[in-house]
C-alpha cells in the first residue's frame, strides 16, 4: 500500500513538546519561535524528517504555521483545515488563526510589542515571507532573530534521518525534451533577468530541467537538492551522491558540476564574494540564501524560477501522455464505481474503498504495461460528515461506515510515468435527500462552466473563478477553496504558478494543466466536489468574433453520477455538455473494461431526459 492510516495528528504530543520548547527559547533569550510547515524547499510535501509542525503540534495538514510565545501558543490554517485542526491539536494550548484573513505578519502587529524577539529559521522562510514579517516587526518595534540553528530539530532526538531515495532517468518518451536542450533554454533566460547565476530551490524544478525524478517525499517523485544554473552553462547540481547509480551520476555529470548538500552554502558565498548576480525567486527561495547572497557581497536578483514556466506549459509528449494515463485512471475509477454499486449500504468503510481503489488502479496499470508508482496524495475518502472536511485523511481512529442517506467524496489521483491524475467524484450511498441533489447539481454548473468557458489571451485565473461559484452564488452558497490548481506531468500534483482562485494572478497560457473541481460543504452533514483535469487548449478563432480564444480540453474521464442531477437546474446547453462528456467517457475507456463494468458504465453514460425548457 502507497498509503497509510495511522500519521494523523495526535494532540496529546503537544504539552511536553512545547514546554521543551518554551525551555529552549528561555535558554536563548527569545519570546518566541515560528514553525512554518516547510522544509528548506517550499515544498507541499515534506520529508519526515522536516515535519516539524506536526511533530511539534500534531497538526497534519498541508499548510499551516505554529507560533509558540513562553505564556501563548497558535496554529495558523486556512479554509481547508479549519475542522481538521480542531481534531488534531490540543486547544488547551494552541488557539487557531486564519492564515487568510490574520496570516502571521498581521498577528504579529497587534501581539508582540517593543523588544519582544521572536526567533525563526531563515531555511525554512521564503524571502517574500521574512520581508512581510520584518514590515510588521518595525512597526511595533519587535525584534526578528535568524536563528543559525532549528530549536526543533535539537529538542527532537529521535528526528528521522534526511532521505535518499534512489534517482531515476525520466525518459526522453515521458519528459519530450532532451535536459541539456532546457538548460540552454534555462541559461539564457538568466541572462535576461540581467543575472550571472540562478538558484533552483525547488526540486521540482530540478526534476524537470535535469529529467531525473526521485522518492525524498510522500507520493511526488522528487529528489531533494539544489542547482545553480549559470548564464555561461557552467551548472551546478547539489544532492546526496548516495542516491546515484553509476548510470545516473555519469548522465548528471555531463549536465553539471556535481556536489554534496554541505557545499552548497560555501559555494553560494564564494560565487557572491565573487561578484555574482544571483536571481533568487521571493516567494520559492529561502531567505537563507538572501543573507548568505548579501553577507558576502553579491547581488541578489528578484527573478521568478525560470524552470517554473516552461515546466507549467506541457510539451505534446507531455500531453499525451496525461491523455493516456487519464484514460487508464478513468478505466479504474468505473471499476471502483461498479464494485461499489454492488455492496449494501453500511458494508463498506472509508478505508476499503482506498484500499480498494488502488488495487484498482495497480491492476489496470500493469494490464496496460503502465505501472502505477504511486497515488498523487493522500486519497480523501469522506464518509457522510467527514466529506465535509475538504482536506479529511482517513485513519483508523476516524474510519467511517458508508452509510444509507449520505454522501460519498472521494478524491484521489494516481503517479504514472506517463502523467500525473486527480479526480473527484461524489456518489450517494442510498436515496440522497433534495438538497443533496440541488447542492451537487449548483456544483456541476460550476464544473460545467469551467469546461465550456471560452477566454481571451492574457486572461488570469482570478478572473474566471467566479464562474465556477456563480450558481452557488445566487443561492447564498460557496467553497472556502480555490476552484483550480496546476498539475504537474509526473510530479506534483499540486503544481504552480498556473491556478484557478481569487490568488490566481498569472496567465494561463496553452499547455497548463489545472483541476476544475468547485465543492459545497455542509459541516457535520455532507461535502460535494467533483474534479475533472483540463488542459488550455491553443487560442483559435470563434466564427464571427474579433479575438482568438483559449478553452479547456477536459482530461479525466470517468462518469458523474446521474442520480444526484437536478437536470430542471441545468439549461439546454449544460445538459448537451453532460451527455457528451459521457459519451466520451464511453469511447475512451469502454473497451478498457469488460462484463460488469462495461454494463454499468453504459448505464451510467447514458444521456439524461432532456425535460429542460431553458
Amino acid at each position: 500500500m502507497f498509503q497509510t492510516f495511522d500519521s494523523a495528528g495526535d494532540p496529546a504530543v503537544g504539552k511536553p513538546r512545547v514546554t521543551a520548547l518554551r525551555q529552549w527559547l528561555a535558554d536563548h533569550g527569545l519570546d518566541g519561535f515560528i514553525v512554518p510547515r516547510a522544509d528548506e524547499h517550499q515544498g507541499e510535501y515534506v520529508a519526515d524528517r522536516s515535519a516539524r509542525l506536526k511533530w511539534l503540534t500534531g497538526f497534519s495538514g498541508s499548510a499551516g504555521v505554529a507560533i509558540v510565545l513562553r505564556d501563548r501558543a497558535f496554529v495558523f490554517v486556512d479554509g481547508r483545515y479549519t475542522l481538521q485542526v480542531r481534531h488534531e491539536v490540543d486547544l488547551d494550548i494552541f488557539s487557531i488563526e486564519s492564515l487568510v484573513d490574520n496570516p502571521p505578519a498581521a498577528w504579529l502587529r497587534d501581539n508582540l510589542g517593543k523588544g519582544a524577539r521572536l526567533g525563526f529559521d531563515p531555511w525554512l522562510h521564503t524571502i517574500s515571507e521574512v520581508k512581510a514579517l520584518q514590515a510588521s516587526a518595525d512597526k511595533t518595534g519587535t525584534i526578528l532573530v535568524p536563528l543559525d540553528r532549528n530549536p526543533i530539530d535539537t529538542i527532537w532526538k529521535d528526528q528521522p534521518e534526511a532521505p535518499v531515495a534512489p534517482v531515476e532517468l525520466h525518459p526522453i518518451a515521458f519528459a519530450g525534451e532532451l535536459a541539456k536542450d532546457k538548460l540552454a533554454r534555462l541559461a539564457a533566460a538568466i541572462g535576461k533577468d540581467g543575472a550571472t547565476h540562478a538558484v533552483l530551490t525547488d526540486p521540482s524544478s530540478i526534476a524537470w530541467a535535469f529529467n531525473i525524478r526521485g522518492g525524498d517525499v510522500p507520493h511526488t517523485p522528487l529528489a531533494l537538492g539544489f542547482a545553480v544554473l549559470a548564464a555561461d552553462g557552467k551548472h551546478q547540481l547539489f544532492m546526496n551522491s548516495k542516491k546515484f547509480s553509476r548510470q545516473v551520476a555519469a548522465y548528471l555529470t555531463q549536465l553539471a558540476d556535481p556536489h554534496e548538500p554541505g557545499e552548497f552554502e560555501a559555494a553560494i558565498a564564494a560565487l557572491a564574494k565573487g561578484g555574482a548576480k544571483i536571481a533568487l525567486d521571493p516567494v520559492l527561495a529561502a531567505d537563507k540564501l538572501r543573507m548568505l547572497v548579501e553577507d558576502n557581497g553579491g547581488a541578489v536578483i528578484a527573478a521568478a524560477d525560470p524552470a517554473r514556466i516552461p515546466r507549467a506549459t506541457k510539451n505534446q509528449a507531455e500531453i499525451n501522455g496525461s491523455r493516456a494515463a487519464h484514460r487508464r485512471d478513468g478505466a479504474a475509477i468505473a471499476k471502483l464505481l461498479c464494485w461499489m454499486d454492488r455492496q449494501k449500504p453500511g458494508t463498506l468503510d472509508e478505508i476499503d474503498v482506498v484500499t480498494r481503489l488502488e488495487q484498482t488502479r495497480r491492476q489496470t496499470g500493469e494490464e496496460t504495461q503502465m505501472p502505477l508508482r504511486d497515488v498523487s496524495f493522500d486519497t480523501i475518502s469522506g464518509a457522510g460528515p467527514n466529506g465535509a472536511i475538504m482536506h479529511y485523511r482517513v485513519s483508523r481512529a476516524t474510519n467511517r461506515k458508508l452509510r444509507d442517506g449520505e454522501l460519498f467524496l472521494l478524491d484521489s489521483g494516481g503517479q504514472y510515468q506517463d502523467g500525473t491524475t486527480d479526480i473527484t467524484r461524489t456518489v450517494p450511498i442510498g436515496k440522497p435527500t433534495e438538497e443533496m441533489r440541488e447542492r451537487f447539481t449548483l456544483v456541476l454548473k460550476g464544473m460545467i462552466g469551467i469546461s465550456t468557458l471560452r477566454f481571451p489571451q492574457g486572461t488570469r485565473g482570478s478572473e474566471i473563478d467566479a464562474v465556477a461559484r456563480l450558481a452557488l452564488w445566487k443561492q447564498g452558497c460557496d467553497f472556502a477553496h480555490g476552484t483550480g490548481h496546476g498539475v504537474g506531468s509526473y510530479l506534483a500534483v499540486h503544481e504552480g504558478p498556473q491556478r484557478i482562485a481569487r490568488t490566481g494572478t498569472e496567465k494561463l497560457l496553452e499547455g497548463m494543466m489545472l483541476s476544475n473541481e468547485p465543492g459545497y460543504y455542509k459541516e457535520g452533514s455532507y461535502g460535494i466536489r467533483i474534479e475533472n483535469l483540463i488542459l488550455v487548449t491553443p487560442a483559435t478563432q470563434i466564427e464571427g468574433g474579433d479575438l482568438t480564444m483559449h478553452g479547456f480540453e477536459t482530461l479525466t474521464l470517468a462518469p458523474i453520477d446521474k442520480r444526484m442531477v437536478r437536470t430542471d437546474l441545468l439549461n439546454r446547453d449544460e445538459l448537451h455538455w453532460l451527455d457528451a462528456y459521457h459519451a466520451r467517457v464511453l469511447a475512451e475507456i469502454g473497451p478498457m473494461v469488460d462484463g460488469e463494468t462495461l454494463a454499468w458504465l453504459e448505464k451510467a453514460t447514458a444521456p439524461l431526459p432532456h425535460d429542460t425548457k431553458i
